[in-house]
C-alpha cells in the first residue's frame, strides 16, 4: 500500500466515523411517532456507504482553513439528500432494485409507500439541518442562505431530479454525447459539486479559490458517474453490494454504451487530471481533495 493510499484510507475512515456519529445524533430516533417511519429513515441511512458527499464538504472547508465540526450539520444534510435519492431510485417505478450496499432496499423491507415517505422525510430533514441554529449561528447569515439555495438547486429540477427525469426519458434511445454529459452532470455531478461548494462557502473561501474548488467539483462529479457506468459493466457484484448489468438491461444512456469501456476509463483519467489541475494552487490543506480525486478514478465499488 502506498503512503498516499494509506493517508486516504485513514482520512476516509476517520471522517466517516465522525459523520456517522453526527448523523446518529441529528437524525430523529425510533422513539418518535410513528416509529415505522423513523426506523425506515435510519435503515437506509445506516445501510453503509462511503459518505463521499459529506467528506467532500468537510475536505473543501478544511482546504480553505475551515474546521470540520462547524460544517458537520451541512455535511450530514448532504448525506440525507443522497440517501433519499437512493431510496427513490431503487423503487419499482424507477430502477426496481432489490439490493443496495448488500442489503435489501427500503421498499423491499418496508413497502413502496413507506419507502417513498422515508425518502421524503430525509429530504425535508436535510433542510431542517441546513437551517438549524447549530449551523446558522456559526456563519454569516448570507453564507448559510447561499448554501441552502445551492443545495436546493443541486437537488431539484435544475440538478439531480431534472437529470433523473432526462435519464428515464433517454432509456432505450440513442443519445448524443452532449445529452449524456447533461444527464450525468445533473443527476450525479450537481450534488457532488454542491458538496464541495457548501464546505468552501461556509468556510469563507475567497472568490478565486471558490471557483477553483467549483471546477474541481464539476470534474470529480462527472468522473464519479462515468466510473459508476463502467462498474455496472465490469464491477464485482459482491464488492458493489448490488446487481451489475442493470444499465444495459434497461438500455440506459451511459458512457460505456456510447463510447466504449476503455474510452470511458480514459475520459475518467482526463477528468481526474483536470480536477487536480483545478486545485493546483492550493496548499497541502487540500491534499485530501487530491487523494479523493484519485480514489474516484480508481474505485472498485
Amino acid at each position: 500500500m502506498t503512503d498516499v493510499q494509506q493517508d486516504l484510507d485513514t482520512y476516509l475512515e476517520a471522517r466517516k466515523e465522525v459523520i456517522d456519529g453526527a448523523i446518529a445524533r441529528f437524525l430523529p430516533g425510533e422513539d418518535n411517532f410513528p416509529p415505522l417511519l423513523f426506523r425506515a429513515m435510519r435503515y437506509s441511512v445506516f445501510a453503509g456507504g462511503k459518505r463521499l458527499r459529506p467528506i467532500l464538504c468537510i475536505a473543501a472547508a478544511e482546504a480553505v482553513g475551515g474546521v470540520m465540526e462547524t460544517v458537520l450539520p451541512a455535511a450530514c444534510a448532504l448525506e440525507l439528500i443522497h440517501t433519499y435519492s437512493l431510496i427513490h431510485d431503487d423503487l419499482p417505478a424507477m430502477d426496481n432494485d432489490d439490493y443496495r450496499r448488500g442489503m435489501l432496499t427500503s421498499h423491499k423491507v418496508f413497502g413502496d409507500a413507506v419507502a417513498i415517505l422515508a425518502g421524503d422525510a430525509l429530504l425535508t430533514e436535510a433542510f431542517h439541518l441546513l437551517s438549524a441554529k447549530e449551523l446558522t449561528d456559526r456563519f454569516p447569515p448570507e453564507n448559510a442562505l447561499t448554501v441552502i439555495r445551492e443545495v436546493s438547486e443541486a437537488a431539484g429540477c435544475f440538478g439531480m431530479v431534472g437529470g433523473q427525469v432526462v435519464d428515464i426519458m433517454s432509456e432505450g434511445k440513442r443519445v448524443d454525447l452532449s445529452t449524456l454529459h447533461d444527464i450525468h452532470t445533473r443527476k450525479t455531478g450537481a450534488m457532488i459539486r454542491a458538496s464541495v461548494r457548501t464546505g468552501a462557502i461556509l468556510a469563507g473561501a475567497a472568490a478565486e479559490t471558490l471557483q477553483s474548488l467549483t471546477d474541481y467539483g464539476d470534474y470529480v462529479g462527472l468522473a464519479f458517474q462515468i466510473t459508476d457506468d463502467v462498474l455496472d459493466v465490469e464491477g464485482d457484484r459482491e464488492q458493489l453490494g448490488k446487481e451489475t448489468g442493470a444499465d444495459q438491461s434497461r438500455r440506459k444512456a451511459t458512457f460505456p454504451a456510447l463510447i466504449g469501456v476503455e474510452a470511458s476509463r480514459e475520459k475518467t483519467r482526463e477528468l481526474v487530471a483536470m480536477a487536480l489541475g483545478a486545485i493546483d494552487s492550493l496548499d497541502e490543506k487540500a491534499d485530501p481533495l487530491r487523494w479523493i480525486a484519485g480514489f474516484i478514478g480508481e474505485r472498485k465499488k
